[in-house]
């Protein structure tokens, strides 16, 4: 399996993961804390939708690495793409 050669993509993804990261330690200082259960629950629930966002982002961007280097890149074939992995995308963040 190939690894994604996009420095913006995997840009975008470490900045998510480092936002995730932080809403963790977060979590970790609200209980340290004795905070509300509930309040713990909202947070973790805020970081698993992060990390399910950032999967899909990362599956998306590889599909489209993957299929312009499979189908190549012709212009009007290369927007095809894009636009279906958009809509992909979209709909794989409904299901959360």
């Amino acid at each position: 399996m190939s690894t994604l050669a996009d420095e913006k993509s995997r840009t975008d993804l470490l900045h998510r993961l480092k936002r995730a990261e932080g809403q963790l330690r977060g979590i970790q200082r609200m209980i340290e804390e004795g905070e509300a259960c509930l309040d713990i629950a909202g947070q973790m629930s805020a970081v698993r939708k992060a990390l399910d966002s950032t999967y899909v982002r990362m599956t998306v961007c590889f599909m489209q690495q993957e299929l312009h280097a499979r189908l190549g890149t012709q212009r009007g074939r290369a927007d095809e793409i894009d636009a279906v992995l958009e809509d992909v995308q979209m709909l794989l963040g409904k299901i959360r």
